[in-house]
């Protein structure tokens, strides 16, 4: 029953190809900021609902969200898309993929009708390069009552998880003195120098943290004119760590470097950090293992986790959704190996013929998976057991 049920949903996405590429493409020609995603999240319910399938925009308080569901009985498993686009690069993230594998497969599964083993609700989720959508979503209720949770993210390469760390974010306003900067630098407050002390601080504090642990930043405003003492000066930093305990501790250290900058220059100083952590990624592991066996039957060939460089990782706020959810979160490639995410390169990719087939693969993988959990009692028993586990090593 298992396997003909994978047909039937692989052949339905086939024969829905047309209409998913085209969300895809559409995500990707009109890329949107953060809970700015009016015109994709619109595509998306769209596309579902010319499947049969009514979903509502504007879900769990975020006017940028979406949610539909379906099934009378069984399992829950949400199938999680986003949307939302990168500052100037457009999607090199690639979530007009992520958006039409998720879209795709729960489109799949709904054309199973009355043999549908389960139950899936498709959970559109703004605002995950920024904002953390997903975790708005999580404290509003979205994710309750799921057994599983699902998404793909592409990739230069295939694999069973994504490798992540937590993130936290930083604004740093500091408050100096504006005076003439030539006839009279005595009388002002240099707020530029404390952000570049600061930054300075961060930097030799990077040589003392762990290599599961990173900090970058921008300095997002340095002044007005070179003739005029900065009154004012900003910049913005992530401070990235193995979870979220380490996390704590981090962000005390950057505190403290950023106030180091303040003290040193006479200066005020506004630490103000967001009100959204990514967690690390609780990947359910035997989830995992039936994505990843899906995928090679789809002919797609993975690598070992173990084989990356060390200290090679992202984060995402699919990291909150899997310490509520049983939930995974593989790699698909989409690009060539050499073909980095976050890069212009990538957003070629994005919206090539090589992008389509790992959102359509995407979609078939995520599908299958599904089936393989609702219809296989010892892999949600074995699936729940893991859950547990990875909450009590995380905690």
């Amino acid at each position: 029953m298992t396997e003909a049920l994978k047909r039937a949903v692989c052949a339905r996405i086939d024969d829905m190809a047309g209409d998913l590429l085209a969300l895809s493409h559409a995500i990707h020609a009109k890329p949107e900021l953060a809970f700015e995603e009016v015109e994709a999240v619109a595509a998306l319910a769209a596309t579902a609902e010319r499947a049969g399938l009514r979903g509502q925009v504007g879900a769990w308080g975020l006017p940028t969200a979406f949610e539909a569901s379906f099934g009378s009985d069984g399992p829950l498993v949400g199938m999680l898309a986003e949307y939302d686009a990168l500052p100037g690069i457009g999607h090199a993230c690639g979530h007009n993929l992520i958006a039409t594998a998720s879209t795709g497969a729960a489109l799949g599964l709904l054309a199973l009708g009355r043999d549908l083993p389960g139950r899936v609700r498709l959970i559109g989720t703004p605002a995950e390069e920024a904002g953390g959508g997903k975790e708005l979503m999580r404290r509003a209720g979205a994710f309750a009552g799921l057994d599983a949770a699902m998404m793909i993210h592409p990739s230069g390469m295939d694999m069973a998880t994504m490798p992540t760390i937590a993130i936290a974010q930083i604004d740093v306003i500091y408050h100096g003195k504006s005076a003439h900067a030539s006839a009279m630098p005595h009388l002002g407050v240099n707020a530029l120098d404390a952000v570049v002390l600061g930054y300075q601080a961060i930097a030799a504090l990077r040589q003392h943290i762990r290599h599961t642990e990173r900090l970058h930043g921008i300095i997002t405003d340095g002044g007005q004119a070179p003739n005029i003492v900065p009154e004012r000066a900003a910049a913005r930093y992530y401070a990235r760590a193995a979870n979220a305990t380490a996390l704590a501790a981090l962000k005390l250290r950057v505190e403290a470097c950023l106030r180091a900058g303040a003290e040193a220059t006479g200066c005020t100083v506004e630490l103000n950090w967001a009100g959204v952590d990514y967690l690390d990624l609780n990947t359910n592991w035997p989830l995992a293992g039936r994505y990843q066996r899906n995928g090679e039957a789809l002919g797609r060939h993975f690598i070992g986790i173990e084989t990356l460089p060390p200290g090679l990782a992202g984060s995402t706020d699919m990291g909150n959704v899997s310490h509520d959810v049983p939930a995974i979160h593989p790699l698909i490639q989409a690009s060539p190996p050499d073909v980095v995410i976050h890069n212009p390169a990538f957003t070629h990719w994005a919206g090539s013929a090589m992008g389509d087939r790992a959102a359509l693969d995407g979609a078939k993988a995520l599908a299958m998976t599904a089936i393989d959990f609702m219809c296989d009692a010892a892999l949600r028993e074995e699936v729940v057991h893991a859950f547990d586990a990875g909450k009590a090593l995380s905690a």
